[in-house]
């Protein structure tokens, strides 16, 4: 339920609302724009149904909102988020690029990574500590240790870092040294994960499973809401079809879907929906022209002799063709790219 107000509605008639909501036992989410406010109402509507809200002071209207996520709709909240990290906002008028290894490996590797792309342009250098593999055989990552030389790269070159985060004792160590976390595909839909991070105010990526429909994507989006976090940002990262020439298939109509329906940033990491490096630049390309608030993708200074995923991650070379392009794109749609 969306309750809209007139518009100047006074605070006070605000307030009488909001206290109506939560003496019934539901959640108000206030939604202030620069004329109307939009008050959220959580919960089972039922209980406000002889309530008569629609007869108090300064309320416009009632609408009813059918998609069982609340506070990643539109309706609730249809002015677009943006999402602050470190000296970065993602969201509408600009273009952020994550860019960095897969897997954290080794001090010289991830220093020298973060020096190139930051030369290049890069907003946040990205970088595995913790590696969900699906072989128990791979390389699992370096743990804390591939953490603190996340923040060392952070303190040497200033730029913010965003790991991915596996469980909550993960998160919990993660939270003393990066700035972004990120949870991925195949942790989507590990509720318990995404209710302590939505207890934390760190930012967070939250990926696509591979196999989740768009309104499973925002209802995981909308455990993490739920618990206060509101610093979320969307990423597809290709859902698994029946095509076997890529890693995955990038739906970028999810994209275009998410605009409409949600808030919330979204970007587009076209490295693991390919797993090929030189589908990466047109797939980042396309993500752009298609209205996605930025990109991650994998760069690596060898990636031949890579400890994970070296086949889609892109030498420097490459990286810097493609932010040259993307610095092209963004002077044509009129966003802003460092």
């Amino acid at each position: 339920m969306i309750i809209v107000m007139k518009p100047q509605a006074k605070k006070k008639s605000i307030n009488s609302v909001v206290r109506v909501i939560e003496d019934n036992g539901l959640k108000a989410h206030l939604s202030q724009g620069e004329e109307v406010t939009i008050i959220g109402v959580i919960g089972d509507k039922t209980k406000l149904m002889n309530r008569n809200i629609d007869l108090m002071d300064d309320v416009d209207r009632i609408i009813m909102v059918s998609e069982s996520y609340k506070l990643a709709s539109k309706a609730f909240h249809p002015e677009p988020t943006r999402v602050k990290v470190g000296n970065c906002e993602i969201g509408p008028d600009t273009l952020t690029v994550m860019a960095g290894p897969c897997a954290v490996e080794s001090e010289k590797q991830l220093l020298t990574i973060a020096e190139e792309v930051k030369k290049d342009g890069a907003h946040l250098l990205r970088g595995g500590a913790f590696k969900p593999r699906t072989s128990p055989y791979s390389f699992q990552g370096l743990g804390e240790e591939g953490l603190r030389l996340l923040k060392k790269a952070h303190d040497e070159t200033g730029l913010s870092t965003i790991t991915e985060v596996t469980d909550e004792a993960a998160l919990d160590m993660a939270l003393k040294y990066v700035d972004m976390v990120q949870i991925g595909a195949r942790n989507m839909q590990n509720f318990q994960l995404l209710k302590a991070v939505g207890n934390t105010k760190v930012p967070v990526l939250l990926k696509r499973g591979m196999s989740a429909t768009i309104d499973e994507w925002l209802n995981a989006a909308e455990y993490i809401l739920s618990e206060g976090n509101e610093n979320v940002v969307l990423c597809e990262r290709g859902i698994r079809t029946f095509e076997t020439e890529t890693r995955n298939t990038l739906d970028l109509s999810a994209v275009a879907v998410v605009k409409t329906k949600s808030h919330l940033p979204i970007i587009v990491d076209p490295s693991h929906a390919s797993g090929v490096w030189n589908y990466v630049p047109p797939l980042a390309r396309a993500a752009i022209a298609v209205g996605a608030d930025g990109i991650e993708v994998e760069v690596h200074n060898c990636p031949e002799k890579a400890l994970s995923d070296g086949g889609q991650s892109l030498k420097f070379d490459t990286f810097r063709k493609l932010m040259a392009d993307l610095k092209t794109i963004s002077k044509l749609e009129n966003r802003k790219l460092k």
